[in-house]
């Protein structure tokens, strides 16, 4: 099997609030965007390790993300769940057009193998 990657357009810089996050879907399920007050923009599952709280709708700070649920902390770079929890979650890697603000996701799927494909 081999890996597919394609970079898919999600939105704009201005469609997320600063301190905020905004939700996409994926065949991978529901991913949450993040933006922090510095206008840096990532990417998680928009489900905590420990609970499955949605985590899009946590307190953004710094770098991390608050789950609104039970408080875990979570790295918005890495997706380590901060100590003394243990926990992690999915981050995807995004890319921001400094032109146009325009925001794209990148999300590696399996490809199908075919026969005689080379």
């Amino acid at each position: 099997m081999s890996m597919s990657e394609d970079w898919t357009a999600i939105g704009h810089l201005s469609d997320i609030p600063r301190r905020g996050a905004r939700c996409v879907t994926s065949p991978l399920g529901r991913i949450a965007v993040f933006r922090t007050m510095e206008d840096e923009v990532y990417a998680t599952e928009d489900r905590c390790p420990h609970k499955g709280g949605p985590l899009s709708q946590g307190i953004v700070h710094g770098g991390h993300v608050t789950c609104p649920l039970h408080s875990q902390v979570i790295s918005l770079r890495t997706g380590e769940v901060q100590g003394p929890d243990e926990g992690r979650v999915r981050t995807f890697p995004l890319r921001v057009d400094p032109l146009t603000g325009a925001i794209e996701i990148l999300i590696a799927r399996e490809a199908a193998f075919a026969p005689g494909a080379e």
